[in-house]
């Protein structure tokens, strides 16, 4: 029975900090306390992340590193802060945040490489390519993210084990 009380209380609590709707915490309480429905609670089907649903958090933070586009450095900064202040609430968010981590390092690594072959007269192109592959990449790995799906940049380096 206390194991009931537990769950309402951490129910209001989501609630109180905004993570809940009031309608989805007046549904989970109602499915709770009745004993009969199995609520979503327990599989935490209904926890937001910035307000968002977790498919589509997944897929924002693949989106993210497009910042670069608006603001240098963002679509490092800001992929990573959505995977930390995350990862710890969800595993998936925490393996699509590796992910996107790999990548990014990755992507650093084969440009400064590009800039010091440009040099030498090859890296103009091979920091087009990278562009290129980079947006590609990134428009895949937010749509098969938006599917359910995780999904490995193919030339990554994998720096975080998934």
């Amino acid at each position: 029975m206390s194991d009931k009380y537990d769950k309402l209380e951490k129910l209001k609590n989501l609630r109180d900090q905004g993570t809940l709707t009031e309608e989805e915490f007046l549904n989970e309480k109602s499915k709770l306390l009745a004993g009969g429905e199995q609520s979503n609670f327990g599989n935490d089907v209904s926890r937001k992340h910035w307000g968002m649903d977790e498919k589509t958090f997944c897929m924002l933070i693949h989106l993210s590193q497009l910042a670069n586009i608006v603001v240098p450095l963002a679509g490092i900064v800001l992929p990573i802060v959505m995977w930390a202040t995350e990862k710890d609430n969800s595993p998936k968010i925490d393996a699509h945040g590796k992910i996107v981590l790999n990548w990014v390092i990755s992507v650093v690594i084969y440009g400064i490489c590009s800039i010091i072959l440009a040099f030498l007269g090859i890296g103009f192109l091979m920091l087009i390519a990278l562009g290129v592959v980079n947006l590609v990449f990134v428009i895949l790995a937010a749509i098969k993210a938006n599917e359910g799906q995780i999904w490995k940049y193919p030339l990554a380096i994998p720096f975080f084990p998934v």
